[in-house]
């Protein structure tokens, strides 16, 4: 890292010429190629996709099926059936059938879609089948055109919901407020500009490179949103941690190319191994399965990589062309007068730090016990968490969608939106007989709406009807009636018979794929907790110190997802956001948050546990190496938890529900597992563990490789200590140890 720093820094240059370039050629590479995202989700073995493959093959739409269905609805202020009415609507919409992608119009005033017309609330609609991937304009703005004279006119469906639309530029509000608080603590344009233009220049080369890399593997677009979000928040922090170790080498009277080594050499080693982390805890999404959750986790690390590239690279260069105008004007002054004004204690840290630190470690259990109790408040709204899909009724009012559901449901019920595919495999008479009775008994279940069966064909072993529900798709009562039919409507209904019968449909494959993740969700949680704690352990040589940040670091989840519960299911300061009601917590966000979340939290632990482990190599005192670790690194942990809190906070004001959630989600978590588990918790554990925190067996010592994270140590000034712990040692580095270190 040392010779990687004064490399970037003599060329500094021709390494900021190479990151332009960069940019720029992959700018121009992108227009020319463009994008090719995918949003499909391909649905797990389950339930639903059984039926739907059924479906498929009696000839009926699939899962995969390339055309997307969409619903046009009227209401008018006189009889909705009424002649002038019906000739307006059926010329519309034979219009509407001649638009190029448009594979079929279903009219209510057709027998085919009598059902689609309620004369006693005056509201009727037409069924429209077009092309996957047909321009939807032509019908929106064919059907807008009828509005007015009494009419109110309404789209929605599948085919017509508006896809999420760019930012509101609620990100540059949130890096805008990273720099005022960049240029209040360190009382300098270029140390405050310095981080972002880092953070930015890694973002925006891994952006394009996510847009390119989507002509090759499977990429979702609301994977831009992810990969910006994350990139931000860890690009601004790990130049932060860059900049503040190189202003405090400067300050103590070292030459500006010496500094920048150094602080690439201690935080850059640091920088390195939190992203890693980061980058392991996002590819472990893997396990989950799910296309467009990996290809976000896979933007993310990308992401996440070009950010550390940038880091430590271009930060140095960028630090070398600035000189010593990374320090405010008072400190120049004094080192041009010879002075060197870093003002520490001997403890290392200043003001409130060293305040902060002494009044922990003197109430170790005092502070810990109200650090935990505090957690422990703020996640508990997660054991009432429940996952799911939202739907149009939690639009904001007034929005589109949320006109569309109140016109639908005040004239076909909640559930209009949210029917269920039954779909039986029929081999005989009996099992045919079977699923007649069942569909005949299904009007009389509470939560049925309403039951159609679809017409059978001569020797057709697969017949199939549609389940209207009484309550919306989002609604629990929903969730509900899905595992009754199953588990207790449909098994009675088979009375020893040959029938199978599957409960499909868009709402049922949405809480199927909830199911699927959440229950995979404790393998990649388990998954991504040992691996942060191997490499811990091979980092710092101990088992404590890894096991302590691994737990808290799964409390810091729960934080982050009790904080998602609160605000997003149960609706507490929703309002703020501008996103709509209460809804299920989305069940891409669950995993998301818990891979980001964790590997978010490592990089605090790695940065607060790094300079204790060095002072702890130093002096052998658990009590000074703690409180040193706290007072060196409470403030830049505090700051830059704060600037991701700016930057994580502003996507939730982005106006989309899923990055609202994580963005708030994150947002959260950071703060707290900054503030409260890392500068609290945590430090109160080690001080009332003592020095057990770096025992580690002398076999493991033997076969586990030397890793330095906060670079080349000081030589070891205490005497070598045993514990009482049989083939454990607690000791701080020897000159063996060092040596291996090279």
């Amino acid at each position: 890292m040392n010779s990687l720093a004064r490399w970037c820094y003599r060329w500094r240059g021709t390494v900021l010429g190479g990151w332009l370039v960069g940019l720029v050629a992959l700018a121009a590479l992108t227009v020319v190629l463009g994008t090719g995202f995918t949003d499909e989700v391909e649905l797990p073995d389950s339930e639903s996709s059984t039926a739907y493959s059924l479906m498929e093959e009696a000839g009926g739409p699939s899962s995969a099926t390339p055309v997307t269905r969409g619903t046009i609805v009227w209401h008018t202020d006189s009889d909705v059936d009424s002649p002038q009415v019906r000739e307006r609507f059926t010329d519309a919409l034979a219009e509407i059938t001649a638009i190029p992608g448009v594979k079929q119009v279903v009219s209510p005033y057709a027998p085919a879609g009598s059902a689609q017309l309620n004369t006693s609330a005056d509201t009727a609609y037409a069924t429209v089948v077009l092309d996957k991937d047909a321009d939807t304009e032509p019908v929106t703005q064919a059907a807008q055109a009828l509005r007015g004279n009494g009419v109110q006119v309404e789209l929605g469906g599948q085919a017509f919901t508006e896809q999420p639309g760019g930012s509101r530029g609620g990100e540059a509000a949130g890096i805008l407020a990273a720099l005022v608080l960049m240029l209040l603590v360190f009382r300098s344009l270029w140390a405050s500009l310095l981080p972002i233009i880092t953070g930015l220049m890694g973002v925006g080369v891994s952006l394009l490179v996510v847009l390119l890399g989507s002509h090759v593997v499977d990429v979702a677009a609301t994977s831009l949103t992810m990969g910006a979000l994350i990139g931000l928040g860890v690009g601004i922090d790990y130049a932060l941690f860059i900049v503040n170790r190189h202003r405090k080498s400067l300050l103590a009277g070292e030459t500006v190319p010496h500094s920048i080594a150094r602080a690439v050499d201690t935080s850059g080693r640091a920088v390195v191994f939190a992203g890693i982390t980061v980058i392991i805890a996002l590819l472990g999404m893997f396990v989950v399965d799910l296309g467009i959750l990996t290809s976000m986790a896979q933007a993310a690390a990308v992401t996440v990589l070009f950010t550390i590239a940038s880091a430590i690279t271009l930060l140095p260069a960028l630090l070398g062309m600035v000189g010593l105008r990374v320090l405010s004007r008072k400190h120049r002054k004094a080192i041009a007068a010879g002075r060197f004004p870093i003002a520490e204690s001997k403890d290392g840290g200043n003001g409130w730090t060293n305040r902060w630190k002494a009044l922990v470690q003197r109430f170790p259990l005092r502070a810990g016990g109200i650090a935990l109790t505090l957690v422990v408040l703020l996640a508990s709204p997660v054991l009432g968490m429940r996952v799911g899909d939202s739907d149009a009724s939690s639009e904001p009012v007034g929005s589109p969608a949320r006109a569309y559901y109140d016109t639908m449901s005040d004239a076909f019920g909640e559930g209009f939106d949210a029917s269920l595919l039954l779909v039986a495999r029929t081999p005989d008479n009996a099992s045919s007989a079977a699923f007649t009775d069942l569909v005949n008994k299904l009007g009389s279940t509470p939560g049925v709406a309403s039951v159609a069966a679809a017409p059978v064909k001569a020797g057709q072993q697969v017949a199939s009807a549609t389940v209207v529900p009484t309550s919306s798709a989002q609604a629990e009562q929903t969730a509900d009636l899905v595992e009754t039919l199953r588990t207790q409507v449909i098994p009675a209904a088979r009375s020893g018979s040959a029938l199978e019968v599957y409960v499909g449909g868009s709402t049922a494959s949405s809480i199927d794929l909830s199911t699927a993740l959440m229950d995979k969700l404790p393998l990649y949680l388990g998954l991504i907790a040992l691996l942060g704690f191997l490499l811990l352990a091979v980092a710092f040589r101990s088992i404590l110190v890894p096991l302590v940040g691994a737990v808290s670091n799964i409390a810091t989840i729960a934080v982050g997802l009790g904080a998602v519960t609160a605000v997003f299911q149960h609706g507490w300061g929703l309002s703020l956001f501008g996103i709509g009601g209460s809804a299920p917590v989305m069940y891409l966000v669950p995993v998301l948050i818990v891979g980001v979340v964790f590997g978010l939290s490592m990089d605090y632990q790695v940065f607060l546990v790094s300079r204790m482990h060095e002072e702890w190599n130093r002096t052998g005192d658990n009590d000074r190496a703690v409180g040193t670790g706290m007072a060196e690194t409470a403030k830049v942990i505090a700051v830059a938890a704060t600037i991701m809190l700016c930057v994580f906070a502003s996507f939730g004001f982005s106006g989309q529900r899923i990055v609202a959630m994580i963005g708030i989600g994150m947002a959260i978590a950071v703060v707290v597992d900054a503030f409260v588990v890392r500068l609290t918790l945590v430090p109160a554990i080690m001080t009332l563990i003592g020095r057990a925190n770096w025992a580690y067996p002398r076999w493991a010592d033997r076969i586990t490789p030397n890793l330095s994270v906060e670079g080349p140590a000081k030589h070891a000034t205490a005497t070598p200590a045993a514990t009482d712990v049989p083939g454990t040692e607690v000791r701080p580095f020897s000159d063996s140890d060092h040596a291996r270190l090279g």
